[in-house]
């Protein structure tokens, strides 16, 4: 999965630096470039993550990231992913990441990047893509965000479902086929002990090496319970994907107003 763009081969890639992390000092990286992965996690049957794209972005160069189906003409991502894009491609419906239901083809004036990002600690890590028109089907359909009730809520021992296309342990090839992993959200306070949280971040436990990786930026992060999109693939461990540390995402709840405000789109 790109960051759901994270980590695979450094020399290869180009980092971004992310918020300093505080314990183990480790190096804080997110990939523009590269394909990702989701590591120790399994194959996605057909149907079981309908709404996650894959998308194939140019612009300086070429790159791979993940996003989510938030309505019929919307899908949510990361502001590293969109940043200096000239456009993207859309692949939807994919297991097989090279062979999607269909694509479409979008340029930067339908990419609304967060207004307030920044690309030095990675704050506001999220964007919109205007796509056209979706039929939603069991392969293509939406995920539902948090309701405007749940703003507050931190998820704080939730289990939730992070998905894209990536190598599954560090160094290996690409799988072909959609890869997931269920993981447990950190509380804020845990995280706060590896990393320096912006307020609208969320963290995964990776024990195990459960993952997210290089190429799954932008990717989702949905809840067992209530199917709901509450993170959108950020950043990682600049000393790779299975090294313990927890994994960061843009918090949903925290732009559910700006996602509104764009789209119309709210619970």
């Amino acid at each position: 999965m790109k960051l759901f763009v994270f980590l695979a081969l450094v020399a290869l890639a180009t980092a971004i630096p992310a918020p300093e992390q505080k314990k183990e000092k480790l190096t804080p990286v997110a990939f523009k470039d590269i394909q990702g992965r989701i590591t120790n996690g399994y194959p996605a049957y057909e149907g079981k993550v309908p709404y996650v794209v894959g998308l194939s972005f140019s612009g300086n160069g070429n790159w791979w990231c993940g996003g989510s189906i938030i309505g019929n003409t919307w899908v949510l991502t990361a502001a590293h992913c969109t940043n200096a894009a000239s456009g993207v491609t859309i692949n939807y419906g994919a297991s097989i990441r090279n062979q999607p239901q269909y694509t479409h083809w979008v340029g930067s004036g339908d990419i609304i990047q967060h207004h307030h990002y920044n690309s030095g600690n990675l704050h506001n890590d999220i964007s919109l893509i205007r796509t056209p028109h979706v039929d939603f089907w069991h392969l293509v359909n939406k995920v539902e965000l948090p309701s405007m009730n749940d703003r507050y809520q931190d998820y704080a021992g939730w289990w939730a479902v992070a998905s894209g296309w990536g190598t599954t342990y560090d160094g290996s090839s690409l799988p072909d086929w959609l890869q997931a992993v269920d993981v447990q959200i950190m509380s804020q306070g845990d995280c706060s002990q590896w990393w320096s949280l912006h307020e609208n971040m969320i963290c995964i436990n990776t024990a195990g090496g459960k993952s997210t990786c290089s190429g799954d930026s932008g990717g989702p992060l949905v809840t067992h319970e209530g199917n709901r999109l509450v993170g959108v693939t950020s950043f990682g461990s600049g000393n790779g994907c299975q090294s313990g540390a927890p994994a960061v995402f843009s918090r949903v709840t925290g732009y559910l107003d700006w996602i509104r405000d764009n789209t119309g789109i709210s619970y």
